[in-house]
């Protein structure tokens, strides 16, 4: 087992790798940078180093200030999480030369699917299924509007590296090409640093399907079931859930093998996500693989009772699987709401500010997977999401109980919150019944806003009381500093007077 890991990582992602180094008794290792220096993750850990100023290209992504110090902690293995440099290969080859194991797939895997267009050749050539589309080009734009043209609109024009929604734009009119494949380029450069982009054909209203796989050294790859993860904004998932409600038993079988196909033909080792869409006729296609742990991993981990990070750590470590991962059954039904610190009535722009109150939700079947607390500050630096809140029921029907009554029970106060979109969404029919596609908000909740809250007389003059019993400041006749309250400014009294 390993002695020491270091989190190349923040937020809820870390803490939830602590959790899992102290059952093993593994010593955790977190970086932080100056804007999350009062972060759960830096006071979980066992050591944790101060990286860099806020912006992460100084901190969370220079790899030469991570190395350095995982070499000065004498760490074995790094973990990179989701998001950052878990997907990048020239950091798992620097790890490997500094003699560090990187806990994640071989730099030819993650070479070899990092880059959209590549991928989209190899998957061809192993068999699986792949939308219509056309190779990368940086600057050729009059040769993807002659593919488009010929492909027919409409068409989606994507980021070779990277995603997140970044350097990515739906054409439906010849018109609107050349504005949209300038825009996305020039988006992919800033995001990735590569403004190469490609072509696929645009699938109207598909179901966004993704398989878990697991692979390690000894020559097993299983999947782990899948995920539906339809319901979107800005091409970035909010609500996800495994099992889904659309794959029947054959299909589940059928996108299976052809995930466990596109991990044998990079050689992948641990965690990995294959992405599909899937079609109205039942037809599937491949997508993308996340050659990494992915967000909505608690889905997975609560209906088939693994825990996911521990297997990276052991196939990290060169064992097998454990038998449980070789022949994983999957028992009820889970949910994820992903909760964002964001306003979905103004199109879903990012919140920043100070978290003056936080009640997190309990009960049976309900987890929460949090980096916050109360006089956390939300920082413009990085992702907006706060925290993932996960229902599980013995059946699906039960899960969406559940969730409904956590997300009721979720306060999260001092800035804006897409708690209220969520419970919109959890409460739609379409929901109920499992009618989920990508086009889920647009066509179910438009022009969603929040219920208008009339305040009671009380509650105001309650929170006024509370407000003004709070230590002020004022100077005293020697001109210091007092602090006072409302108690302190009373003047003499006599009760019953």
């Amino acid at each position: 087992m390993f002695r020491k890991v270091l989190i190349a990582n923040r937020g809820e992602i870390a803490v939830r790798i602590i959790h899992t180094l102290r059952e093993l008794g593994v010593r955790a290792v977190s970086v932080y940078s100056e804007a999350d220096a009062h972060s759960p993750h830096v006071y979980y850990a066992d050591e944790a180093h101060l990286i860099g100023p806020p912006p992460p290209l100084a901190s969370y992504l220079n790899i030469d200030a991570i190395l350095t110090f995982a070499k000065k902690s004498g760490v074995d293995a790094i973990h990179p999480g989701y998001g950052f440099l878990s997907e990048n290969a020239n950091f798992a080859k620097r790890c490997a030369e500094a003699g560090i194991t990187f806990i994640g797939p071989g730099v030819h895997a993650i070479e070899a699917m990092g880059s959209k267009v590549r991928s989209r050749e190899i998957m061809t050539f192993a068999g699986v299924p792949v939308v219509p589309g056309t190779e990368g080009t940086k600057n050729d734009f009059k040769g993807l509007a002659k593919a488009a043209e010929k492909m027919g609109f409409p068409v989606l024009i994507k980021a070779s590296a990277g995603g997140g929604g970044k350097g990515m734009r739906v054409v439906r009119e010849a018109k609107e090409f050349d504005r949209a494949v300038n825009a996305a380029s020039e988006e992919a450069a800033k995001a990735f640093g590569d403004g190469t982009v490609y072509l696929e054909k645009y699938l109207e209203r598909p179901r966004h399907i993704e398989i878990q796989i697991f692979a390690d050294s000894r020559g097993n790859t299983v999947h782990l079931f899948e995920r539906e993860c339809s319901i979107q904004r800005r091409h970035q998932k909010i609500v996800e859930e495994s099992p889904s409600p659309a794959i029947t038993e054959k299909l589940r079988a059928e996108m299976s093998d052809a995930a466990i196909a596109a991990a044998k033909a990079v050689n992948y080792l641990g965690a990995g996500t294959v992405e599909f869409l899937l079609d109205e006729t039942g037809k599937f296609y491949f997508l993308e693989m996340n050659t990494r742990l992915q967000v909505e991993h608690p889905v997975t981990e609560m209906i088939t009772e693994l825990d996911l990070v521990r297997l990276q750590i052991e196939v990290a470590l060169g064992n097998a699987l454990p038998a449980e991962a070789l022949n994983a059954k999957k028992h009820g039904h889970a949910i994820e709401c992903r909760v964002y610190a964001e306003d979905p009535a103004n199109g879903f722009l990012p919140a920043s500010g100070t978290v003056t109150r936080l009640r997190t939700p309990t009960g049976p079947g309900v987890r929460v997977d949090s980096a916050i607390r109360e006089g956390s500050e939300v920082s413009v630096h990085y992702d907006p999401m706060l925290a993932k809140l996960i229902a599980y029921g013995r059946d699906r029907a039960e899960a969406i109980l559940r969730m409904r009554r956590a997300l009721s029970q979720f306060v999260v106060l001092g800035l804006t919150t897409n708690i209220p979109h969520l419970q919109a969404v959890i409460e739609t029919k379409a929901f109920a019944d499992g009618n989920l596609t990508t086009k889920f908000l647009d066509e179910h909740l438009p022009d969603w806003k929040p219920e208008a809250v009339e305040l009671p007389a009380e509650a105001i003059i309650a929170a006024s009381l509370v407000d003004l019993m709070k230590s002020t400041s004022r100077a005293s006749s020697t001109g210091e500093t007092v602090q006072t309250s409302l108690w302190s400014e009373i003047q003499s009294f006599r009760l019953l007077g």
